[in-house]
């Protein structure tokens, strides 16, 4: 009766600490996420980028209309001296600036770096762009530039 009562204890401490995960399931489980992580991570960090580029579209085609608006008001775009800051403060000698064009400060580039104001343009009346995330003239895919033409 004595080593039946022992059977069962050992029973029940078994039970008690059989409910843990052993090192190779932890394992395999750890694996597994890396796998994910590999196979999900760069195409993340790719629509990243792909985002960053139709912010700064979108950003050329709000400062676009801002800028037509100024030429409407004032009869001219602002010059290239005068650049993008026209939009929220007159410049001197320009009695029918009518604005602020914009409803916050003239925004930097989703790299951080302003925007490039020509007037007049290369290829149109002004040319607007940015340089893109290099920071530098040119460049393919998304280190290419991000223009208005």
């Amino acid at each position: 009766m004595a080593k039946s009562k022992m059977v069962a204890r050992r029973a029940d401490v078994k039970r008690k600490f059989s409910f843990g995960f052993t090192l190779l399931e932890l394992l395999v489980v750890m694996v597994i996420i890396g796998l994910l992580a590999g196979y999900v991570g760069p195409r993340y960090f790719s629509q990243i980028g792909k985002s960053e580029v139709k912010a700064a579209r979108a950003q050329i085609d709000a400062l676009e209309k801002a800028l037509d608006q100024y030429r409407i008001d004032v009869g001219h775009y602002p010059t290239t001296e005068q650049g993008l800051p026209a939009l929220m403060t007159a410049p001197s000698g320009e009695g029918r600036w009518a604005g602020p064009y914009l409803r916050k400060a003239v925004p930097e580039d989703p790299w951080g770096k302003p925007y490039q104001y020509r007037q007049p343009g290369e290829h149109g009346d002004f040319d607007l762009f940015s340089y893109g995330p290099d920071g530098q003239p040119g460049g393919e895919g998304e280190a290419a530039d991000v223009t208005n033409w």
